[in-house]
């Protein structure tokens, strides 16, 4: 007789997940640990994360332990320090030969994770690829040329992506070789009231009286994926006309002074608020917990802002919202606006020719999809909603 799933059967009582790297991609990780510990629930399962997102998983019901790894560690100080956990089974969600080195050195008897290659010796149990599973395809210049010009004869690999290759399947069929559910969740993040009433009290940010909108336009991976400043300050001053709002300006150090630039364009306190550089991860997710709605681009917050079950309003054009989109796929609440660029998507960091996919996005587009993300009617927003 077969055995049912192995969680079921022999149910591991200290799971170790190596968690992925960036802040985006650890979001959509969250349905899949939810589902983990759907599965297993009296399980202790720890998390093995970079330390600048640990914050990230603060309060999460899905993990019991948070074990932070500095840039500086490398793979024999992280294996050495996983041995003290005497951890049954570690899952292994990245897809890089040093992930799976570390729990193979930390002696963690099962381990699984996809088969890649220089890493398969490392892992005792390796998944082949999921069925549905889309690459991300960058585009060489002569393909977008003849792309362009519509002489490219080639089949298309990055043309009709469909919602079931979005990147959440992929951590799901992780978690179900250990017994887990596939169906998929909405991705969740949580932040207590108490965290939103006292960032809101440190930015002075209280009984604003004014609905709270975020812009977020800054974009780590490359210029390719930001939307034009200009159109952000047009579409801001624009829905600050209609609705009163009060903006909250979002970024890294990197971002502070395209956030000046923005804010200095919309007004500043009360009109504009720049937190560019400001907030620590937890902040942050507070602040982002407490906006009506955030504009932004398809970059780390996006994801962040839906897991806290913020409306977010996002351009793609070099990226595809069905491969890396905000939330569930498909989620009606979040509005993304693409171009008809048939170069698009082209997950290239810069764009070779005149930006053409986002610049094709319209301001007036963009206001409507923030309108529309917001509710329609607008009125102050309070911690409390």
């Amino acid at each position: 007789m077969s055995c049912p799933p192995p969680a079921a059967c022999h149910p591991p009582r200290r799971i170790l997940v190596r968690g992925v790297n960036w802040l985006g991609d650890a979001v959509m990780t969250t349905p899949a640990l939810l589902r983990l510990r759907e599965a297993i629930p009296a399980a202790h399962i720890a998390l093995l994360t970079p330390e600048k997102i640990q914050g990230l998983w603060r309060r999460h019901p899905a993990v019991d332990e948070i074990i932070p790894i500095s840039a500086e560690e490398n793979v024999f100080a992280v294996g050495q320090k996983l041995r003290a956990g005497k951890f049954d089974i570690a899952l292994v969600l990245p897809n890089s030969p040093r992930s799976a080195l570390e729990v193979f050195l930390a002696r963690i008897p099962r381990r699984v994770g996809y088969a890649r290659a220089w890493r398969n010796f490392f892992l005792t149990q390796t998944l082949a690829p999921r069925a549905g599973a889309v690459k991300m395809h960058k585009r060489t210049v002569p393909e977008i040329h003849a792309l362009v010009s519509g002489s490219s004869k080639l089949k298309d690999p990055n043309s009709n992506l469909e919602l079931v290759a979005h990147q959440i399947y992929e951590y799901l069929q992780l978690v179900a070789a250990l017994g887990a559910n596939l169906e998929p969740l909405a991705p969740q993040l949580f932040v207590a009231s108490d965290e939103v009433e006292v960032v809101e009290k440190k930015f002075g940010l209280e009984n604003m009286g004014r609905p709270v909108f975020g812009l977020n336009p800054g974009a780590e991976y490359g210029p390719a994926k930001r939307w034009p400043v200009e159109k952000f300050i047009a579409v801001a001053r624009e829905i600050q006309a209609q609705t009163n709002c009060v903006w909250l300006i979002f970024g890294g150090k990197n971002d502070e002074a395209i956030a000046t630039q923005i804010q200095s364009a919309i007004g500043h306190r009360p009109s504009a608020i720049n937190l560019a550089g400001q907030t620590s991860l937890r902040e942050l997710m507070a602040l982002l917990k407490g906006c009506r709605v955030l504009l932004t681009n398809d970059t780390g917050p996006m994801h962040v802002a839906a897991a806290l079950g913020t409306p977010v309003v996002v351009p793609f054009g070099s990226t595809s919202p069905e491969l890396t989109g905000p939330g569930l796929p498909g989620d009606p609440r979040h509005q993304l606006p693409k171009s008809n660029a048939p170069c698009s998507p082209c997950f290239l960091r810069e764009c070779p020719i005149d930006f053409r996919c986002m610049n094709g996005i319209s301001v007036e587009r963009m206001v409507g999809a923030v309108l529309t993300a917001a509710g329609g009617a607008v009125s102050p927003l309070t911690a409390a909603d």
